[in-house]
């Protein structure tokens, strides 16, 4: 049997609101042997019943998490000045009541990409680099193009923890990888641990030490499916393990 990986999905204003999330993400659980089901918010009691028909979760990209959330209030001046554009109100709210629950399933296994990794930290109760362009001025690496990725996705390398989940997964010291990103995890959550970092010190992976694959990855593997295949197996792989649904 596949297993079957919810996604979470972005919200935009209306009227009517839309909930949506590009395709590269449910094409990518696709080819690695997984069926996405897209996860729009819902209530707590559809939740559960949902969660309990998962095998794995995958939370995609977006814009920012509002900066409150890890003990930062921005005012609207500051916010422009570092390029600060706020997520969904309702996304937010419903992103963090998903992964909470998720996590209270021991057995889940949890993807996150770019702001799916930072929720995963805020979550944890770790705290995220609001602007890395203002935090690192003189950094060489380029983690996202200056007016967003509407302007295209850009790439560097990425150096992995030898003793990490995902070195192993890679099976590589070092990967180059497309990202499109202005903010990155500072300190990290409880029971996290820092997997990967860009040359000029930026995290970019985290993994939860005490689980079987929580996984956090600040670039875009979906972007590059063929360069970031084994990432996409090895986490189906693992939601393909019976004892996924935690029941």
């Amino acid at each position: 049997m596949k297993p079957v990986i919810g996604i979470n999905v972005d919200v935009t204003a209306g009227p009517p609101e839309e909930a949506r999330v590009q395709a590269l993400y449910f094409d990518a659980v696709q080819r690695a042997g997984g069926v996405p089901l897209l996860i729009p918010p819902m209530p707590d009691e559809d939740l559960k019943i949902a969660l309990d028909r998962l095998d794995g979760l995958m939370f995609i990209g977006g814009y920012d998490y509002c900066p409150s959330l890890y003990g930062e209030d921005l005012d609207e001046a500051t916010k422009a000045k570092l390029n600060v554009e706020l997520a969904h109100a309702r996304r937010i709210d419903f992103d963090f009541k998903l992964i909470r629950m998720a996590l209270e399933k021991q057995a889940m296994p949890i993807l996150g990409i770019c702001a799916g990794a930072q929720l995963l930290n805020i979550e944890l109760g770790g705290t995220l680099i609001t602007d890395i362009v203002h935090e690192l001025p003189d950094s060489e690496v380029l983690h996202a193009s200056k007016n967003g990725w509407q302007d295209g996705f850009k790439r560097h390398e990425v150096v992995l923890d030898p003793k990490s989940m995902i070195a192993g997964i890679y099976k590589k010291a070092r990967i180059d990888v497309p990202t499109s990103h202005h903010q990155s995890v500072a300190k990290p959550g409880r029971g996290l641990s820092i997997a990967a970092r860009a040359d000029d010190g930026i995290v970019e992976a985290v993994e939860l030490a005490d689980r079987k694959f929580v996984i956090g990855v600040q670039w875009h593997p979906e972007r590059d499916y063929d360069g970031n295949r084994n990432l996409f197996e090895a986490f189906v792989k693992q939601c393909s393990v019976p004892v996924a649904h935690g029941r």
